[in-house]
């Protein structure tokens, strides 16, 4: 595996002095939040994929508990069902696509269908391909007909501590709710999901480039979301909008 796909922190990195740091970047997302909602000229897309039990459902609720919920929502994404499965892949993604001045926040995605299909070999070289094409011209559409910016985070975890999460579920009262079955199946083909995750990043971007989340140490994967976000919401124009006298 390439540094690029690290899961750790860099030894560096102290937790306590980068948790300070992400109290500090949390505040400024939740004022440029304001900002962006108000504005109403931007819409922002944010895809959260990783493997299982790397952590999206935590990351999502401690990054952004403290926007504005009238400005922010979150759609997960499951197995499709019968309905969605007689439409194309997109189409039902694009039915919760950001509204200019709102926050949308997938939890899983429109990836799943260039990474599962792959792994279990449902579809051939040709038709991933297909769909990769699909994806970057979809992505493309958000950005020139929305104003759409879309950061998309691959929550990137080890072997190792997948391992140790699956195992907190079923030891752990208040998560064993979350344990699943299958999750064993999905932890046996950990270096197949990887490689496909490695695919997709090759494939879909750089116009919309992926940011690989180092993800066994949570104070590590939150500032590193949170500091990406922050870092690319300063580029744009957020400005609150001159009051009609």
């Amino acid at each position: 595996m390439s540094e690029k796909f690290t899961t750790r922190a860099p030894k560096s990195f102290d937790k306590e002095a980068t948790q300070e740091k992400t109290k500090k970047l949390l505040k400024q997302l939740s004022e440029m939040q304001n900002v962006l909602y108000a504005q109403s000229k931007y819409s922002i897309l944010i895809v959260m994929q990783g493997l299982d039990a790397a952590g999206k459902d935590g990351a999502i609720k401690n990054i952004f508990s403290g926007v504005n919920p009238m400005g922010c929502s979150v759609t997960s994404f499951k197995a499709p069902n019968k309905e969605e499965l007689s439409h194309d892949f997109l189409w039902r993604i694009h039915k919760v696509t950001p509204a200019k001045g709102m926050i949308q926040i997938f939890n899983r995605s429109h990836y799943e269908d260039v990474l599962v299909p792959v792994v279990e070999k449902w579809i051939d070289k040709k038709e991933i391909q297909k769909r990769f094409d699909t994806i970057n011209s979809f992505e493309k559409s958000l950005q020139q007909h929305n104003n759409t910016v879309i950061f998309k985070f691959f929550l990137n975890i080890s072997k190792e501590k997948q391992k140790e999460k699956f195992q907190e579920r079923l030891s752990d009262p208040s998560k064993r709710w979350k344990y699943n079955p299958e999750d064993m199946k999905a932890a046996s083909k950990y270096d197949q999901y990887l490689s496909a995750y490695k695919n997709v990043i090759k494939n879909c971007g750089p116009k919309t480039p992926w940011t690989i989340v180092p993800s066994d140490q949570n104070w590590f994967k939150e500032y590193t979301i949170a500091k990406t976000l922050v870092d690319r919401l300063k580029k744009l124009k957020l400005e609150f909008p001159k009051a009609k006298m």
